[in-house]
């Protein structure tokens, strides 16, 4: 791969893949940028981190990228080399990217303007990548330390959101001590929480995204297998009251004037699974309804309350805002994602081409206003 590049183009990082359960949708989310990133403009290097969390320079091929039938992308897959490895410089004097195979002599590939981070998950989307590269003194798409730490930790969200005054669900949190120190007691404060508010119940990990590891508990039998399952993906879990309503999306970006709402979207009931989870999301293709069938008061309502979570979280660049349209016509903010999906299906892109903003421009635009940001404090 050559390092020379156009000294009037941008060079843009495109990191994707990582450590996450969410690694194959991450790497579909990259084919998709990179087949809509306008060459013309930028300079692309895709780097992909393998499951064991080795960068790894890969091809740049979309094609090999998306879904086959119900086969999941990998970066070991289109990985160029099983050994070599990508080493971005925490130095903020110095952006120059290195590729190094052992027995070899390190290869320099140039300085990166800006890192477009399509990981999802822990290790990418939770504020461990945003750390490094703000070390690194690259800017970056998307929000910061703390916004992405608060929008992949749905107990610090809903905290968050709450002393702001904005409308969540009843939730109860079960932290890794609580098991480790008396797993009875904590099963019983789910036993409880389900006497207060009702079965059926949703059991998911704190920490993790598109809808990994979550079980619609019907009753008390199934809720120990659920409990297994969410754990398996991050220690502290979280129970949530089944909200009976309309599922609502609306998609947040950042405009040189501040954050603007999209029109919203809704996702109809998914009749061949019991909610909205990662193969109805990804695999069966569940069609979302753009622009969502809402009065012009709800759509106002509900962009609003988008715009005021992405500012609640201190976020920047984009957020997908999920609500509940309850049936007594109240809107309840469900989970803000700061790096939600762009697959071809993903409802935050599929958003915005409603409301006037194609794919390539949405692209541009983050990168954009990654460009205009500077690291550290701002």
């Amino acid at each position: 791969m050559s390092s020379e590049t156009s000294p009037h183009k941008p060079r843009v990082a495109v990191v994707f893949g990582g450590r996450s359960s969410e690694h194959a949708i991450s790497v579909v989310t990259a084919g998709a940028v990179l087949r809509a990133i306008d060459r013309e403009k930028y300079d692309v290097l895709p780097i992909g981190i393998t499951t064991d969390g080795r960068w790894a320079l890969t091809a740049d091929d979309p094609e090999r990228m998306a879904i086959a039938g119900r086969q999941l992308p990998t970066v070991a897959a289109l990985a160029e080399s099983t050994e070599g490895g990508v080493v971005l410089s925490v130095d903020p004097t110095n952006r120059e990217v290195v590729y190094s195979e052992p027995g070899s002599v390190p290869k320099a590939l140039g300085e990166v303007d800006v890192v477009f981070p399509v990981l999802h998950g822990p290790y990418g989307e939770d504020g461990t990548l945003q750390g490094l590269l703000e070390l690194s003194g690259v800017p970056y798409v998307g929000s910061g330390v703390l916004a992405s730490a608060v929008g992949q930790d749905k107990d610090y969200m809903k905290r968050v959101f709450t002393s702001f005054g904005l409308p969540v669900g009843p939730y109860e949190v079960i932290r890794p001590r609580e098991w480790e120190k008396d797993p009875a007691a904590a099963r019983r404060k789910i036993v409880d929480f389900a006497g207060e508010h009702g079965w059926p119940l949703f059991v998911k990990p704190a920490r993790a995204g598109s809808s990994m590891g979550i079980t619609k508990v019907d009753d008390l039998g199934g809720l120990d297998e659920a409990i297994e399952e969410a754990r398996r993906h991050d220690p502290k879990i979280l129970v949530e009251s089944l909200l009976r309503g309309r599922e609502i999306e609306c998609g947040v970006l950042e405009f040189e004037d501040g954050p603007r709402a999209s029109v919203p979207a809704e996702i109809p009931p998914v009749t061949a699974h019991d909610f909205y989870d990662f193969e109805a999301k990804y695999i069966d293709s569940a069609d979302g309804i753009v622009p969502a069938p809402l009065t012009a008061e709800q759509t106002a309502a509900v962009q609003e309350l988008a715009v005021a979570a992405f500012e609640a979280a201190s976020c920047e660049g984009l957020v997908r805002a999920d609500f509940f349209l309850q049936d007594n016509g109240e809107f309840v903010i469900n989970e803000i994602n700061t790096l939600p999906g762009f697959t071809p299906i993903s409802m935050y892109p599929r958003m915005w081409q409603e409301s006037g903003v194609s794919y390539p421009e949405l692209i541009d635009r983050l990168l954009q206003a990654a460009l205009r940001r500077s690291t550290g404090l701002r």
